[in-house]
């Protein structure tokens, strides 16, 4: 798995280390084995031989993994870093990332998933230095991975996700990476378009324009019964393309019940690609936080200085149900609404603004409990109102005026 590789270890601990020397080594690797910063300094600022990849304990005893990182860094561009950390180092691990790190992994771990993710840091892929597309945690990256593999074969491609998680920006990533980025790349957003089957199989429609390049279908879930049929017989004669679609997680339970066809779905789904909430990657948020500020903060007539510590921890405290957009949403509005000099948690959650220990009214705690299950259950839904009524047991028109009342918007993108 290994074999041929070059690999630089910097770790103290000698039980942790001589484990992940006879490791890899046994993987066909040739490690050297460094336990101080100075001495990793030296070795890694000037190889005998090229050094492929570099793992590395956060914690060593004179001094840490960030500082040998950052060193190296000013003189030269090191080697793909895999930093090693327990759970309370995540934080500095994500600094980590955020400087140009390739990747962190927590203790304790399980050997093959970190094989795997070593893996991935000596693929070639990832020598391309693509910047990462939804984040920078494990989750994240593995999307990236399988979103690269996507790109090397030429098979249909199903995205799985729920609202505002990027599968759109996955999709259009695996066009630009194949062999087809010359071809054209066609959207069609079936939960916006009012006459699907004219869009897709009209004179000029998606299925004629796209030619040898890349269809992607957003929202499969809503696709009318009789287009499905008649997406299948295309793809089954005329069609020299590439489909990528994209769906909610409960894609699977449609099928079930017989509200999408079976052999339309499996011929769709010959290479499936997960993409979890933001919610549940709370780095990722924080991230894509930061990545957004500069662009807003400098349409801003006075610029903010920064974003405050207390605005990064509740960013990581939310479960951001509309995902990306909803954090791009709440962050322009606090930069544009900010008295201070830098972005505080009132700006970006004003909901929240209490007056001192002020306890939730019952009518609020029921507006908010009442939110959050409509929430999950548009989410669970694909944001189709009718199918959320029927969940939640009440009229579609109910369900509408209190959407209304609460300020919940269907997100269709």
């Amino acid at each position: 798995m290994l074999k041929g590789f070059r690999i630089a270890l910097v770790e103290d601990d000698e039980i942790m280390g001589m484990s992940l020397v006879q490791r890899l080594e046994l993987e066909g690797a040739e490690v050297i084995w460094l336990k101080h910063v100075n001495r990793a300094i030296g070795a890694l600022r000037t190889p005998r031989a090229p050094i492929d990849a570099v793992i590395s304990d956060i914690r060593l005893p004179d001094g840490t993994g960030e500082e040998l990182f950052n060193t190296l860094c000013r003189t030269t561009t090191p080697p793909p870093f895999l930093f090693i950390t327990g759970h309370g180092g995540i934080e500095q691990a994500v600094r980590l990332m955020q400087a140009g790190a390739a990747d962190y992994i927590t203790k304790p771990f399980e050997m093959p998933v970190f094989l795997e993710r070593l893996a991935m840091l000596l693929s070639p892929h990832m020598q391309k230095e693509l910047p990462p597309l939804l984040g920078i945690s494990p989750a994240a990256r593995r999307v990236d991975e399988l979103a690269l593999k996507a790109a090397d074969e030429d098979r249909p491609v199903l995205i799985r996700g729920g609202a505002g998680t990027g599968k759109g920006l996955v999709a259009r990533r695996i066009h630009e990476m194949s062999e087809r980025r010359s071809a054209p790349f066609v959207t069609v957003n079936i939960a916006r378009e009012p006459d699907v089957g004219a869009t897709l199989f009209g004179p000029d429609g998606a299925i004629e324009r796209v030619g040898e390049g890349v269809l992607f279908l957003h929202a499969l879930s809503r696709l009318p019964e009789a287009d499905q049929g008649a997406l299948m017989d295309a793809l089954e004669t005329s069609f020299s393309g590439r489909v990528i679609a994209s769906c909610g997680h409960e894609m699977t339970e449609i099928v079930a019940q017989g509200g999408f066809r079976a052999d339309l779905f499996y011929r769709l789904n010959m290479m499936e690609i997960p993409v979890s909430p933001l919610g549940e990657r709370t780095e990722d948020a924080v991230w894509l936080m930061g990545q957004l500020f500069e662009d807003l903060n400098a349409r801003r007539g006075t610029r903010l200085h920064g974003i405050g510590r207390l605005s990064e921890e509740a960013v990581r405290a939310h479960d951001w149900p509309g995902g990306g957009r909803e954090l791009r949403s709440r962050l322009a509005r606090g930069i544009e609404t900010a008295s201070g000099d830098l972005l505080q948690p009132s700006d970006l959650f004003p909901e929240r603004i209490t007056q001192g220990d002020r306890i939730m009214t019952l009518a609020e705690a029921r507006q908010s409990a009442e939110k959050k299950q409509i929430i999950e259950a548009l989410e669970r839904t694909n944001g189709q109102i009718g199918q959320a009524a029927k969940t939640l047991k009440v009229s579609r028109t109910t369900l509408w005026e209190k959407m209304q009342k609460l300020g919940i918007v269907i997100d269709t993108d």
